[in-house]
């Protein structure tokens, strides 16, 4: 299969994952492995994820255009985004200091991935199972402390396989948020925590980028964008209605594939 025919799967396989917790880049890393693909300091599995960034911003244009006018007036705006900052500090200082090894050690271990995937699925099981009362229904309006609890799990996701979502999801949940909240603030807090992370790693790749590189992240990219816009929309509607069990099964049987297919390819 051709690098661009592949660019532009992993890119629809970006889109219809990141927001769900099911871990993007651990999909992304397995199938680029099993396919063959390379990309530059594995820049491109990064960056295509401004594609579901794009994505986010434009169902709640509205909302983050509300927020950007309305902050010094308003103190609910003014507690939202104060808690966006704390639940995105912990990833920024983090991510920093273990940014070799995330992507030296964990982004080229395909086992990790795929036991990550695994125990993260029977972990959203539990949650889904468990009986809760939520008493946090709105993510606008979190305490101060559970946002930057939320941001300290959110640091799990930097295993791939993890999921950056599940992790936000799970954090929210355990804490007494309901599914929808949970789901809507983990959109919200992906816009900080992806957007510095795709802005450090060209940053640390900057002097081994060429060209065809940007050729294959823009196809993935397009394609991100466009699968994105249409999953983050019927997201919260499905995990209102339906939970989380139908992703924890997914991640149980793609973990296990990929380790089925590691030990046939000699690779485990």
């Amino acid at each position: 299969m051709g690098d661009w025919l592949i660019a532009l799967l992993l890119g629809i396989v970006e889109g219809l994952t990141e927001f769900i917790p099911v871990s993007s880049t651990g999909h992304l890393l397995l199938l680029g492995h099993f396919l063959g693909f390379e990309s530059t300091g594995k820049t491109f599995e990064v960056v295509i994820q401004l594609g579901a960034l794009l994505a986010v911003i434009t169902v709640y244009l509205r909302r983050l255009f509300q927020l950007a006018t309305q902050w010094p007036h308003d103190p609910q705006a003014r507690h939202f985004l104060i808690g966006l900052l704390l639940a995105f500090l912990p990833a920024m200082v983090i991510g920093v200091f273990m940014y070799d090894i995330i992507k030296t050690v964990l982004f080229e271990t395909p086992v990790i991935i795929c036991v990550s995937l695994i125990l993260g699925g029977f972990v959203l099981l539990w949650l889904d199972r468990r009986p809760m009362t939520p008493v946090h229904l709105d993510a606008a309006k979190y305490p101060f402390r559970m946002y930057l609890i939320i941001g300290v799990v959110q640091c799990l996701a930097m295993i791939p396989g993890v999921s950056r979502s599940g992790a936000t999801i799970a954090g929210g949940l355990l804490l007494g948020a309901d599914k929808r909240s949970a789901a809507e603030f983990s959109f919200f807090l992906a816009l900080p925590t992806m957007g510095a992370a795709v802005a450090y790693d060209l940053f640390q790749n900057r002097a081994v980028l060429d060209f065809s590189d940007f050729g294959l992240i823009a196809v993935g990219f397009i394609a991100a964008t466009v699968t994105a816009f249409l999953t983050v929309k019927a997201v919260l509607a499905f995990v209102t209605r339906h939970g989380f069990g139908v992703f924890a099964w997914w991640r149980i049987v793609v973990g296990t594939a990929g380790l089925a297919g590691l030990w046939l390819t000699g690779a485990f």
